[in-house]
């Protein structure tokens, strides 16, 4: 399934330009090892141009052309997007697999997704005409008040590399439907798809400036972003380490800032499951999208009673799983995005192993691929609290296990840990599920399944998750800023000082 890889430039003020620098990184194929085309390194001369242009675009003619414009209009544009991106499916989704190594069919799932949700922020958009000077009920009949809500301005979205596109489009969407200009910077290991959308915005003619792409390195093109004084707002997934120095970035200008960070996920299965069923779910809850997913349900808490049941099963099918180049079909497990991870991964395993652990399935190479950054569905037990493969983010096909005998022992357990995005519990019994889903400190909490995500649905996490949530009506409110306008209609003075001309 050969296909040229476009060579693309950086996308500022609706057009491609070439990094004032003329730096571009490789592409590297993570099934094959092989470098297959090359991207433009943005740096912060660059960075300066596209907050230029996204500033432009927010005040060009007083705002009517964009921020001040309709929704209508903005809802117009998000349309013709996502039927270019349906027209495209294919090629998208060829180009999103060999760029970052997940599966032909996660990936065509993906552009759907991406489609659907710049339609869902299209009818929003044109919701929020209807919301513009909403009343509100005030006590004194002397005032009136309504609402404006006005997009927050020049926004800098910076996104991951394991949802490319998908990503991109839970923030670019939402960004334009509010009324805001963009820049968006992608993660250097996988831009050529957020390229291709800035070519759908080219042939969408979304005005100029609307949505800039700049790709590069993190401290070369995302850190001058983040630190722009002329960037309104930052919105960041990725890794909580990088969150917290777009925070310190940020506070320097009080600049608001949505973070959607790491995660350590639990997925509690009691004893009252359906065995096959509750398996594939833990194993789709973990090694969905080769493992590299924020939200991964990576720790197993066992119910002890069905422990030895369970855990035959969950290595039977953990083996069954078709690891491959991802363009082959069938694929469900692909290489893992680059060689750092690979590496990172594997000594992950090799520490757990030295700490006492036991590699239960997996843990290697898988022998009849030489080549590519591929790592085998792993599963790992006797596994410690205290141990490194228990409390931080692995971000590949890894799974630990535990098992618990008290309902209360397995939410203490799920809650012990520094991160907050999402949790699943897996039982027949409805007010058992009800109860957890209160008591587990998470964003997201999934019933009788693990990983399905709606753009209809909030999704954010807590404590060391990041904050704020993307999605829903609740993304769009991420990018706009609601203002109070009071009106005094008494014909009365107010009649707080006495008026001279009657003294």
């Amino acid at each position: 399934m050969a296909m040229a890889i476009p060579h693309r430039q950086l996308f500022i003020d609706g057009e491609w330009s070439e990094p004032l620098r003329g730096k571009r990184l490789p592409i590297i194929n993570p099934a094959t090892e092989e470098s297959i085309g090359d991207i433009p390194a943005a740096t912060v001369e660059d960075v300066e141009l596209a907050v230029a242009a996204a500033r432009r675009a927010l005040t060009r003619s007083k705002g009517t052309d964009w921020a001040r414009a309709p929704g209508a209009v903005r809802a117009k544009y998000l349309r013709a997007i996502a039927a270019k991106i349906i027209e495209k499916k294919s090629e998208l989704a060829l180009l999103e697999s060999l760029d970052c190594g997940k599966p032909l069919d996660e990936a065509a799932w993906d552009m759907d997704d991406v489609a659907g949700c710049f339609e869902f922020y299209a009818d929003l958009a044109e919701a929020l005409d209807a919301k513009q000077r909403a009343p509100v009920s005030l006590p004194m009949q002397t005032f009136k008040c309504y609402i404006l809500r006005e997009p927050i301005g020049v926004v800098g979205l910076i996104t991951p590399w394991n949802y490319p596109l998908l990503m991109a489009a839970w923030k670019v969407a939402p960004a334009l439907a509010a009324g805001c200009t963009a820049v968006l910077k992608p993660s250097e290991l996988s831009s050529m798809t957020c390229l291709e959308l800035a070519q759908v915005c080219k042939e969408v003619a979304l005005p100029p400036g609307v949505l800039n792409v700049v790709t590069g390195l993190g401290p070369e093109a995302g850190a001058p972003l983040a630190s722009h004084p002329h960037v309104d707002k930052v919105a960041f997934t990725g890794s909580t380490e990088t969150g917290k120095k777009i925070m310190t970035s940020a506070a320097q200008m009080v600049k608001p800032v949505s973070l959607e960070l790491g995660g350590k996920s639990p997925i509690i299965v009691f004893e009252d499951v359906e065995v096959e069923k509750a398996v594939e779910w833990t194993l789709f809850g973990c090694f969905w999208t080769n493992g590299q997913i924020c939200s991964a349900t990576s720790r197993l808490l066992l119910h002890e009673s069905i422990a030895e049941e369970f855990l035959g099963k969950l290595v039977t099918w953990a083996k069954n799983i078709k690891v491959s180049d991802p363009l082959e079909e069938g694929c469900r497990l692909g290489p893992v995005v680059s060689e750092g991870q690979y590496e990172k991964i594997k000594k992950f395993i090799s520490t757990a192993k030295g700490e006492g652990a036991t590699i239960l399935c997996g843990g290697g190479r898988p022998q009849h691929l030489e080549k590519g950054y591929f790592v085998e569905p792993t599963i790992i037990t006797n596994v410690e609290t205290s141990m490194q493969i228990w409390r931080e983010e692995i971000f590949g096909p890894v799974l630990c296990v535990k098992t618990f005998r008290t309902e209360e022992e397995a939410i203490e357990l799920a809650n012990d840990t520094h991160y907050g995005l999402a949790g699943a519990v897996i039982s027949k019994d409805t007010e058992r599920c009800q109860r957890i889903s209160e008591m587990i400190q998470a964003g997201v909490i999934w019933v009788n399944c693990s990983q399905p995500c709606f753009c209809q649905a909030p999704w954010g996490g807590t404590k060391r998750s990041g904050f704020g949530r993307e999605l829903g009506e609740w993304g769009l409110d991420n990018y706009l800023s609601v203002k109070q306008v009071t009106e005094y209609i008494s014909d009365d003075p107010w009649g707080w000082y006495p008026s001279p001309s009657k003294l």
